[in-house]
Formats: structure tokens, C-alpha cells, sequence
């Protein structure tokens, strides 16, 4: 079976055929034109050397013949293209993510716009306001990214959008308190199986779910006390189905993912003692299922009677904590993966009220200092 997206589908006669895109310049219109092969290898690379051949002339003759304006271009017809682009240079799971947003959010909301329609007051009211401020960014950022697209290829001026300031929304994500960690901790030490080592490395690593789900023994490098990440874990989508999905290991989220983390006299202690002859660290044969790891963390914060949390509250608390305990930004930026220590800033460290009242205590005693 070909690759979501890939146009590549094995025909009943034992044949694979791939479909691809070209300029007919009788009908002035694009038309699907198809290849053949024995193999889906084969049929691949045909199709990536048809692509590539009929691409540019395309595209140069659009250019030359028609004077492209943004009030003449409908938005789904760029999306198509440039959904074929992020397909052919980005991670399949990012493609995926693009184009369910995509189909979900944007494509019921300005299915028939063209791109003169796309402005920023056009955007603001066409969007309801009961997105998620996580979805809301994401659709601004894809809106920004067809833009851009559009403008590159077609010569055409479009504007940047500028999302509205959410009015309360992307609050910070609190970490646990000192006094939900030490029942959290008691509780996970008490018959630990995989479940709990892997919620209690999250404390001690800050990894994100699916690198936690994809961790493997040869990434844990036991004579310089390390642990590597090279891979993550996640769901995606089946070709041919919208419910579908299968547990898929990939990349990390970014290059910066890709990282090293030092590791603490008392975590090495318990990878030895788990060590086993298995792949995975905590899923055995095969990566741990993430919804499984989340439903067990579930279970455990009732055993902790600590009310209910998402697991992400696992990396604040980390990121917290290494803050509280001196860490500066920049070592933690890099142990969390992130691009740049902005981030790293704005979205995971959160002083606690006991870190601040220290902070005016110690200013407390300054002032008395003086008398």
C-alpha cells in the first residue's frame, strides 16, 4: 500500500500506479496522468522523475500565459499544490497534521475564497471564536504558510496574518506542587512496574510522551550516564480511512529533539536494575502504546489522590524544578529540545508561590540589613 497522500495505489492486476499532475494547455486546466510499475519502489521513482520533470514547465507556464492575481487564484486549488510540497520535503507526520487541520478548520470556513479574500479583517471574522488557542495558532500558522507558498510560486503579493491577542487563553500550564510531587514520588516507588518508571523518568528527564513510548536500551549509554533521544512515537492516520490509525515511530519533533540528556545517579540506578533483553525500555517488543501510558498515569494520581492532569504536566514540573534548583535556561533549553531558550521562557518555567515568597524574603532581609 502506497504512503498517505502519495497518489500510489496497487491496481487489481498486480500493477502499481502512480498519478501525477499536468498542465494541458488545450483544456487550460491541470489533468492527472498516470505511470506504471511491477514494484512500489519502482512506480515511486517513476513518479518522482515525472514530478519533477513536469513541475516546472508547468508552473513557468502558468507564469508566462495568465497574469496571476490574487482575486483570480481559489484557495483549495493552492492548498492542493502546496500540500504536495510539504508532502515531498516534510515528515509524513507533519503532512498529515497540515492536512487534517486543514480539512477540519480552514477548508469549511473559506471552501469557495479566493485569495484576494484572505486579509486579516476577512480572517478574524470568518474564524469562531470557540477554537482551542492551540488550534486557533495552528490555523493562522498554515493560513500564513499557503501565503507564502502562493506568493513564491505565482509572483503574487499576499499579506502576513496577525492573529488577534487571545483575551485570557494560553495561560500557563502550572506545574505539580511540591506537596502533589512527594505523593506522586511515594506512590511511584511503591511496586514500580513500567508504567511507573516511565512516569518517574519524565520527572527525572522531561521527555516528551512519545520519546518516552520509543525509548530504546541502546539509547541509554550507561558509562557517560546518558540518555539519547533519537525517536518519538505517534498515531497517524491510515490511507483511505478518517478514523484509522496506526502507532508509528519517527523522528523527533525537530532537529533540536535530537539531544542528549544527562543522567542522574539515582535514574541510571533504576535503568539497571530494569535493564532487560528486550528493545523497548518500557513498551518490550515494540513501542509502549502512548494512550496506555496515559491512562496508567490516570490511575496512579488516583492512587496519589491527586486530582486529575494531563501528562505534558509532567515536563513543567521537570522544567520547573531545574529552574528552582539553579539550572540556567540555556542547559535546560537543550535538555528539553527546544529551538531557542525563548521558548523554553514563555511556555515551561513557572515559579511557585514558595520560590517567590524565598525571593521576597531574601529582600526582606536586604532592608533590614540597613538598620
Amino acid at each position: 500500500m502506497g504512503r498517505h497522500g502519495e497518489n500510489i495505489r496497487k491496481r487489481k492486476d498486480g500493477r502499481w500506479e502512480g498519478r501525477y499532475l499536468v498542465y494541458d494547455r488545450e483544456r487550460d486546466k491541470k489533468v492527472y496522468r498516470s505511470v506504471y510499475a511491477r514494484s512500489y519502489d519502482a512506480v515511486h521513482e517513476k513518479l518522482k522523475n515525472k514530478k519533477n520533470q513536469t513541475q516546472n514547465l508547468c508552473n513557468e507556464h502558468i507564469r508566462n500565459q495568465c497574469k496571476i492575481s490574487p482575486n483570480d487564484v481559489n484557495l483549495d486549488a493552492i492548498v492542493q499544490e502546496w500540500l504536495t510540497e510539504i508532502m515531498e520535503k516534510k515528515k509524513r507526520s507533519t503532512y498529515i497534521k497540515y492536512q487534517l487541520i486543514y480539512q477540519k478548520h480552514i477548508k469549511k470556513i473559506f471552501q469557495d475564497a479566493v485569495l484576494s479574500e484572505l486579509t486579516n479583517t476577512e480572517v478574524r471574522e470568518r474564524i469562531s471564536e470557540q477554537y482551542s488557542d492551540s488550534v486557533y495558532k495552528s490555523i493562522y500558522c498554515i493560513l500564513n504558510q499557503i501565503l507564502k507558498f502562493a506568493s513564491e510560486r505565482y509572483n503574487i503579493m499576499m499579506p502576513y496574518l496577525k492573529k488577534s491577542v487571545s483575551d485570557g487563553k494560553n495561560l500557563p500550564v502550572k506545574a505539580l506542587a511540591k506537596s502533589e510531587q512527594k505523593k506522586l514520588i511515594d506512590v511511584l516507588y511503591k511496586e514500580m512496574d513500567c508504567f511507573k518508571m516511565a512516569v518517574l523518568m519524565c520527572l527525572f528527564t522531561g521527555l516528551r510522551l512519545g520519546e518516552l513510548c520509543a525509548l530504546k536500551w541502546m539509547d541509554i549509554d550507561f558509562e557517560n550516564k546518558l540518555l539519547i533521544v533519537n525517536r518519538t512515537v505517534q498515531r497517524l492516520y491510515v490511507e483511505g480511512y478518517r478514523t484509522k490509525t496506526v502507532l508509528t515511530e519517527t523522528t523527533p519533533k525537530s532537529a533540536c529533539s535530537k539531544r542528549e540528556i544527562p543522567l542522574s545517579d539515582q535514574a541510571l540506578t533504576l535503568f539497571v536494575k530494569f535493564q532487560n533483553n528486550k528493545e523497548y525500555v518500557f513498551g518490550g517488543e515494540k513501542p509502549l502504546e502512548p494512550k496506555s501510558l496515559q491512562n496508567h498515569f490516570k490511575k496512579i494520581l488516583k492512587e496519589a489522590e491527586i486530582s486529575d492532569k494531563n501528562f505534558h504536566i509532567l515536563r513543567h514540573t521537570f522544567s520547573t524544578n531545574c529552574i528552582e534548583g539553579g539550572t540556567d535556561v540555556k542547559s535546560l533549553s537543550e535538555m528539553l529540545g527546544h529551538s531557542n531558550v525563548q521558548i523554553t521562557l514563555n511556555r515551561y518555567v513557572h515559579p511557585s508561590m514558595e520560590t517567590k515568597r524565598q525571593y521576597i524574603n531574601n529582600l526582606s532581609k536586604i532592608y533590614y540589613s540597613v538598620y
